[in-house]
């Protein structure tokens, strides 16, 4: 049998948000010759520039590196994209629809696209994060065109979902826990062109997860679903150990210590956001509601949970100033949803500033990184105004509070912090700082469940 491709792969990236963009160039880090697609023309402007369209650090490196040998293009024909990869990675978003299930116009679009302009084998790899059933939705759409055309030709669909910490996401692709494949179990040319494509991300030890395409698709979910679930939990222990007299951070301690439970996403905080957790605990809910007739009652507890924790740092805020916060400002430090990103999709600090707000309150935020974005997302919020650096947001603010736990923040100068605040009061949102130390400076302090 003929080689089924050259010792360079050929991949098309389609979509170039957050995975799109951190897949295409690593792969072509290694190697492959990638040719990255959105029909975005500001966006692929953008990267043509040189400049990147998000925040992850390390990426814009990688991509400069491979956008000048030649090994990294971008566009917005999408026949040229179709022609040019063997492999058509599909990494497009798919945003929560009104009924909180996973919205697939898009992976469905990318799918018919391939079908409408494809010449010869194609192997479909859903990288973006869909529910369960999406791969045979995919190949229903590819196999649809090609009747269309009346077009015999061959093409696979695998599912290949990401793992990627945004803030981490170039050293999660480049060292991967897992790489999970998502195959036909007798679609051999598939396998081993995946088996090849991860070859250079799999010398140290067999990282590669083969199974079937169902349990692929339901690994993403139930991991974050998973991470989500560790989280709501230590917040709610942490809500228990205020009323009780308990410190989180031992509990933190004494449970995290257990081999079967380790430390990872046992911080007790504000609740979680971003792009990931909140949109695919809701899709796992809707899907196991509409498709399996289930109700997932953990799940659902842990997104209750949740959305009540983005609420617990402005509850803190009214029980110390009052209900009516008219006249009142007060300083937030840290916007993204997490540290080393810019990343504002269902951040908490979102909820916490339209709560200070509608009770009448002035805000002055600072972020690192996330200005940009967040003057974006909260444009249209009256009283707030964001400042350049951390001590310039706190100037004559009644209070701070610590939203997003980036390093710059884990060791103010506190008697500054204290003499720039007209009144001593943190509340810390990411339980940044040890309650006994910062009280015996004479500042008022309020972490979560210490």
């Amino acid at each position: 049998m003929p080689p089924l491709h050259d010792s360079t792969m050929k991949i098309t990236i389609i979509g170039t948000g957050y995975v799109g963009l951190v897949s295409g160039a690593c792969l072509a880090d290694v190697g492959n010759e990638v040719l990255c697609l959105d029909l975005d023309a500001k966006k692929i402007a953008t990267l043509e520039s040189g400049s990147l369209p998000i925040h992850e650090p390390g990426l814009e490196a990688v991509v400069e590196r491979n956008v000048r040998a030649g090994r990294l293009r971008f566009t917005t024909d999408v026949k040229k994209a179709v022609d040019f990869g063997t492999l058509q990675f599909i990494a497009v978003g798919t945003p929560p629809d009104e009924d909180g299930s996973a919205d697939l116009q898009y992976v469905l679009a990318a799918a018919r696209n391939i079908g409408r302009h494809m010449s010869g084998y194609k192997l479909v790899i859903d990288k973006s994060t869909v529910p369960v059933g999406t791969a045979d939705k995919v190949r229903a759409a590819l196999a649809d065109e090609l009747a269309r055309r009346g077009a015999a030709l061959p093409f696979s669909v695998v599912s290949n979902p990401e793992f990627l910490k945004e803030g981490a996401a170039v050293a999660d692709f480049a060292k991967p826990d897992r790489i999970v494949i998502g195959a036909a179990p007798d679609d051999k040319r598939a396998i081993d062109l995946m088996t090849e494509l991860y070859a250079p991300f799999n010398r140290n030890h067999d990282r590669l997860i083969v199974m079937d395409v169902r349990s692929a698709e339901l690994t993403k979910y139930a991991a974050n679903a998973m991470l989500a679930t560790r989280i709501s939990f230590m917040n709610e222990m942490a809500l228990l150990a205020e009323k009780l007299g308990a410190d989180i951070e031992a509990v933190r301690h004494g449970i995290g210590s257990d081999p079967r439970i380790g430390y990872h996403f046992l911080y007790a905080g504000c609740g979680y956001g971003g792009s990931c957790f909140p949109k695919d605990v809701q899709a796992v809910i809707r899907t196991a509601r509409q498709d399996a007739g289930m109700e997932l009652r953990v799940l659902g507890a842990v997104e209750s949970a949740n959305e009540a924790q983005k609420q617990v740092l402005s509850k803190k805020v009214v029980q110390r100033f009052g209900e009516d916060l008219a006249g009142r400002s007060f300083a937030v430090w840290g916007l993204a949803f997490k540290p080393n990103t810019d990343d504002m999709r269902e951040a908490p600090s979102r909820v916490i500033i339209r709560e200070l707000v509608a009770r009448g309150a002035r805000i002055t935020a600072y972020d690192p990184v996330a200005m940009t974005e967040a003057r974006r997302v909260l444009a249209d919020t009256p009283g707030l105004r964001f400042a350049a650096n951390p001590m310039e947001a706190l100037a004559g603010a009644d209070a701070l509070l610590i939203v997003t736990e980036w390093k710059e923040f884990r060791s103010p100068d506190f008697d500054a912090v204290k003499s720039a605040l007209k009144q001593p009061v943190i509340f810390d949102g990411r339980n940044l700082y040890e309650p006994k130390a910062v009280r015996e400076r004479g500042i008022e302090y309020f972490p979560i469940g210490r």
